[in-house]
C-alpha cells in the first residue's frame, strides 16, 4: 500500500542544515497495523508527515497505492488526502466552535456532501465508537479521551484508505489511552490499514509491525502478532 525508496527530509534555517530523515526505505501493506517508535529527535512525526502528504521530503519517492504521490499538483494532494487518507493528532485539532457532530462532518462537507446527509453520517459514526448522545457537544464539553475519539471518528468516517495516528495518546490519561487504542484495534481488525507514532510500547501491543527509528534511519523492524 505504501512504498517508500531513499527518503530524506532536510530542515535548513539560515546557515544550519538539519538533517532528520537520512535514507528511510520501507513498506507498509494493506491491513497492516504500523507503530513508528523511536527516541525523541529519532524522526518519527517527520516520517509521519512525509508519508502522509502533510509534508514534502528533500529528496526520495512514495508512492500510495499505485500512486507516485510526489508528482501530484497541490490540487491533486488536497484531494487525495480529503478523499484517501485519515488524520488522528495527538492535540485533537478540533474546531471548537462546533459541536461533535459538526467536527465529525467537516470531511464530508467539503466534498460537497448535502448537509443533512453529512451529519446524518457523523451521527452513525459516533453511535460506533460509544459515544450516543453526545452529538452536540463541543470539545469544551467533553474528556480528553471522548475528544480523541470524536477525532477519530472524524478520521474514519469518509472510510479512508489509510489512517495514520501521530501520537495518538500523548495527552491522554491511562484509562482513555487504552479506549483509544482499544477503538483502533477494532478499525484495524475490520481491515483498516494504521500508521501510528508512540513512544509508549505498551500502546504497540495491538500492532503488526514496530518501525524503529534512530538519528533518521530505520534501524530494525519488529514483527508481532496482533491478539
Amino acid at each position: 500500500m505504501i512504498t517508500v525508496k531513499n527518503l530524506t527530509k532536510t530542515y535548513t534555517n539560515g546557515e544550519i542544515v538539519t538533517p532528520v530523515l537520512k535514507g528511510i526505505d520501507m513498506d507498509i501493506k494493506h491491513g497492516e497495523f504500523i507503530a513508528i517508535m523511536g527516541k525523541s529527535g529519532a524522526g518519527k512525526s517527520t516520517l509521519l508527515y512525509q508519508i502522509s502528504l502533510l509534508d514534502k521530503p528533500t529528496e526520495g519517492t512514495i508512492n500510495v497505492n499505485g500512486i507516485d504521490i510526489l508528482n501530484l499538483s497541490e490540487t491533486e494532494r488536497t484531494q487525495f488526502r480529503l478523499k484517501r487518507l485519515g488524520y488522528i493528532f495527538q492535540d485533537y485539532a478540533l474546531v471548537p466552535e462546533l459541536t461533535a457532530e459538526e467536527n465529525v462532518a467537516i470531511p464530508l462537507l467539503m466534498q460537497g456532501i448535502d448537509s443533512n446527509k453529512a451529519k446524518g453520517k457523523a451521527r452513525h459514526i459516533i453511535d460506533s465508537i460509544d459515544m450516543v448522545g453526545k452529538y452536540t457537544n463541543r470539545p469544551n464539553q467533553l474528556s480528553g479521551g471522548q475528544q480523541q475519539r470524536i477525532s477519530i471518528a472524524r478520521a474514519i468516517v469518509q472510510e479512508p484508505e489509510i489512517l495514520f495516528a501521530d501520537e495518538p495518546t500523548a495527552n491522554l490519561d491511562s484509562a482513555s489511552s487504552e479506549q483509544v487504542i482499544e477503538l483502533m484495534r477494532d478499525l484495524h481488525k475490520k481491515g483498516q490499514t494504521i500508521v501510528m507514532v508512540t513512544h509508549e510500547p505498551e500502546y504497540t501491543k495491538y500492532c503488526d509491525r514496530i518501525i524503529y527509528l534512530e538519528d533518521g534511519k530505520i534501524v530494525s523492524h519488529d514483527y508481532k502478532i496482533s491478539t
